[in-house]
């Protein structure tokens, strides 16, 4: 795969950060992109839960490679949501696997918060595991609903009847209706997706865990040469206070500037007012 530049993504199913280790090969020369599923056994807003895991990736030797859901498991939607906060929610945890150090891979849908949409009868079903599990297994039918693009019939996806229903949160969280909406899933998903892009502490810099006794707020540096990049990730549902002592880290001076954010932040990275759920990006010149 090296030689005609080409990579392996592996679907990698672990809970063992040895055996993800395994997957890289002893000398890196196996799988280039192994994906990080036990990212997705933290199936709660914990900092000290995504900070532990980080950590052990970290420490695999590899290029990391972040998943938060998959065509096998509970839209992350679901999964971290409240029920009442849960588009900020799915801009916190954009914020966060999309400005950590590697790979993110995302399951489609996910830029717009789409819904797990489970089966209510068994004769609804298609998966064969929710067949033969029914009503205790319901299949994984409900995280491969058919993509929202608009409000029109089938959500725009095909004027036929499609194989899996459409949620009734199409109408709602679909591409043109949050396309308009500056203040839209997606559109932070794009925001923060071009700025990933053109940020090269984000692309290629280090990853520097900070306040990591933080209960509340999961936060670190991006460090690339002199450019560095902080990030704060309020994961609890009361405004949080939060401040860095940058200076161990080899950040004496210099001027921060708010990249991106999420929900209305105020001060600055010496002490720092972060509103429930909200995500803080910062550069540090």
């Amino acid at each position: 795969m090296d030689e005609h530049n080409g990579v392996l993504i592996g679907e990698t199913w672990t809970d063992d950060i040895n055996e993800l280790k395994r997957y890289y090969g002893m000398h890196n020369d196996e799988v280039q992109l192994p994906m990080d599923f036990m990212f997705c056994t933290v199936n709660k807003l914990s900092a000290p839960e995504f900070r532990k895991q980080i950590a052990l990736v970290e420490s695999s030797g590899g290029w990391p490679t972040y998943v938060i859901s998959n065509h096998d498991i509970v839209r992350s939607y679901n999964r971290y949501g409240d029920g009442k906060h849960n588009d900020a929610i799915a801009k916190l945890m954009a914020g966060l696997y999309l400005t950590l150090r590697g790979t993110p891979i995302m399951y489609y849908g996910e830029e717009l918060g789409m819904e797990t949409n489970p089966p209510k009868r068994r004769e609804d079903v298609k998966d064969p595991i929710g067949k033969l599990g029914w009503p205790k297994e319901k299949g994984r039918d409900g995280e491969r609903t058919p993509m929202q693009w608009n409000t029109t019939v089938n959500a725009g996806f095909s004027q036929k009847k499609p194989w899996l229903p459409v949620p009734p949160s199409y109408k709602t969280h679909n591409v043109a209706s949050e396309s308009a909406n500056s203040n839209s899933v997606l559109s932070f998903y794009k925001k923060l997706l071009a700025l990933r892009h053109r940020n090269r502490a984000l692309l290629d810099g280090n990853y520097v865990p900070l306040n990591e006794d933080d209960p509340n707020v999961i936060s670190y540096l991006r460090q690339y040469k002199d450019q560095a990049v902080v990030v704060a990730i309020n994961m609890s549902a009361s405004a949080q206070e939060v401040g860095f002592d940058l200076a161990k880290h080899g950040i004496t001076k210099g001027k921060v500037t708010p990249l991106l954010t999420s929900g209305t932040q105020s001060g600055n990275t010496s002490q720092l007012v972060l509103p429930p759920y909200a995500v803080y990006i910062g550069e540090i010149k």
